[in-house]
């Protein structure tokens, strides 16, 4: 099976001598940051699932499809939690982090994140920006996931890589 490599992320040059972080306001006003810092925090110990889904949806703009299941202390991007999309009935495990942003010395990139329907992601994984996991994959715990995932398959280490097709239909 053929895994794609390529992200879907826009990349934004910064002028040389300062690094892109410098940047970060001229992105996102900061009273949408801290605004959206409070929700974040909020939702990342709220135990009630369908509350912390309301939230997600209604005061940060995220897609979160219902059954969506997202535990305790995970992390959803600050500046651009919109563009994150959860497909239904998908756990995002323990302290899960999300981002939509990175930020590097000469330049920062943006991108949506994308995980399917029925998606099992492990406690401690990390997912960059632009990456699609597709619907009924599995992401094992502390990997970092930072190209897309095709549907129907076990991946996970650092880099995520595909272990083993777990459904043969969906996988194709």
């Amino acid at each position: 099976m053929e895994e794609k490599r390529m992200r879907r992320i826009t990349r934004h040059r910064v002028p040389p001598g300062r690094n892109a972080m410098r940047y970060c306001w001229q992105l996102v006003h900061p009273l949408r940051v801290a605004f959206n810092f409070l929700v974040i925090v909020l939702c990342r110990y709220l135990p009630w699932l369908d509350l912390k889904n309301l939230l997600y949806r209604s005061c940060l703009g995220m897609k979160v499809g219902s059954g969506v299941s997202v535990g305790l202390m995970a992390m959803v991007d600050i500046f651009f939690p919109h563009l994150i999309s959860i497909g239904e009935n998908s756990v995002i495990g323990y302290n899960t982090t999300i981002l939509c942003h990175e930020f590097l010395v000469d330049e920062y990139r943006v991108g949506p994140v994308v995980i399917g329907a029925n998606v099992m992601v492990g406690a401690n994984t990390t997912i960059l920006p632009g990456v699609v996991i597709g619907d009924g994959a599995v992401i094992g715990a502390g990997s970092l996931v930072n190209r897309d995932i095709p549907p129907g398959v076990l991946a996970a280490g650092v880099p995520a890589r595909v272990v083993r097709v777990l459904d043969e239909e969906a996988a194709r």
